[in-house]
């Protein structure tokens, strides 16, 4: 039997994401309403593993006064980082060499010392898989999907995704006239690394002519035709819109810094290499806009932000209810309960059958394969 829960901590990991403000506050409330107090880690786990960096505490108590009206807010009360992993914490040696070493027993050293019955952890696939070593090593873990790449399985949609999705088609929209008043090619680059999700649903929404993602090795000649056909229509212009994990048949992904010890490999110049080179096979003016860290903030749409307070609340219910091990999943109507394991570590990606890659298929959307 479980023992009863008193008090509960919620940590934000990853990239940030509009609707992180949303879950917290969802937490925070539905655990007052229980009784609960709720505590908050700053920065991913670092404000219990590097305390001295946070003059004001690395772990902050959170009110119902705290979290009043911080729903529509872009970013985390809490702060976030893609470093601080605890079971492969970065550590420099005397020698300036850079290893890792695991502190997972810190964590679950602090959360007996201080009190704290259960952890709800809000990430992404990485954040994710830590909650699941730190439930296989006997702490009470609930996780909440967070990323605006939309790449976690076993959950309909993440929160940030919507929002994410919304600000690339209003780019979109804006860059249709610019675009065709000046009869150029506009190459659109957007985040989500190995999952093409924001690429195929803004793209289509937006009215992109090409979309290439990562899901699908493109081939420039087929896009190039496409624009050539376009202007042969009269439509001397063409938006293309460009995961930053799209992979050219005959090439490779762009890379702007490789993976080290605690840090992924950063993507991100695909945009800037495909207008290069449409423009040498076409004969075209290309320009290339970068929205990157833009689709990251901002206020959350109404979509996102009620998905992030049913998230927190049903993580707190989850726990309420005795369980452990698992994440908060959209499903329609209601939000279920999956078990981490079946999520740690699994990417979603845009399956060929998917039912929004056809309608861009049946719209004339060249994808390049």
């Amino acid at each position: 039997m479980t023992s009863p829960i008193r008090r509960i901590a919620i940590c934000t990991g990853g990239g940030d994401a509009p609707g992180l403000n949303a879950v917290i506050r969802a937490t925070v409330t539905a655990a007052a309403n229980r009784g609960w107090s709720c505590m908050g880690i700053r920065n991913g786990f670092n404000g219990i593993l590097q305390p001295e960096r946070y003059p004001t505490g690395g772990v902050m108590e959170l009110t119902r006064d705290q979290v009043r009206g911080i729903a529509h807010l872009g970013g985390t009360l809490l702060g976030t980082t893609n470093k601080g992993d605890p079971f492969h914490f970065p550590l420099t040696l005397p020698d300036g060499t850079l290893t890792e070493i695991d502190r997972s027993d810190e964590i679950l050293d602090y959360f007996q010392r201080e009190g704290i019955d259960a952890l709800v952890s809000v990430g992404g696939d990485g954040s994710l898989t830590i909650a699941n070593e730190l439930h296989r090593k006997g702490l009470r873990v609930v996780g909440v999907p967070k990323t605006i790449d939309n790449d976690l399985d076993k959950t309909f949609t993440t929160f940030g995704f919507d929002t994410a999705v919304s600000f690339a088609t209003e780019c979109l929209d804006r860059l249709h006239s610019t675009a065709e008043s000046h009869q150029r090619v506009m190459v659109v680059e957007v985040m989500g690394r190995y999952a093409g999700w924001i690429a195929l649903h803004a793209g289509i929404a937006g009215g992109a002519h090409a979309i290439l993602i990562p899901e699908m090795a493109f081939d420039l000649d087929k896009v190039a035709a496409k624009i050539r056909e376009r202007d042969a229509d009269g439509r001397l212009y063409s938006l293309v819109v460009v995961a930053e994990g799209a992979l050219p048949q005959h090439g490779q992904r762009a890379v702007l810094a490789p993976a080290e010890i605690g840090h992924a490999e950063r993507l991100g110049g695909i945009g800037e290499q495909v207008a290069r080179d449409l423009a040498q096979r076409t004969g075209k003016e290309a320009r290339t806009v970068v929205l990157g860290h833009l689709l990251r903030g901002g206020s959350p749409t109404s979509f996102d932000r009620l998905a992030a307070l049913r998230f927190g609340s049903a993580a707190v219910r989850a726990l309420d209810e005795g369980l452990s091990g698992v994440m908060v999943a959209l499903g329609f109507p209601n939000v279920n309960y999956v078990p981490l394991e079946e999520v740690a570590g699994r990417m979603k990606a845009v399956p060929p059958d998917c039912d929004t890659l056809q309608t861009g298929r049946d719209l004339g959307v060249c994808f390049g394969d």
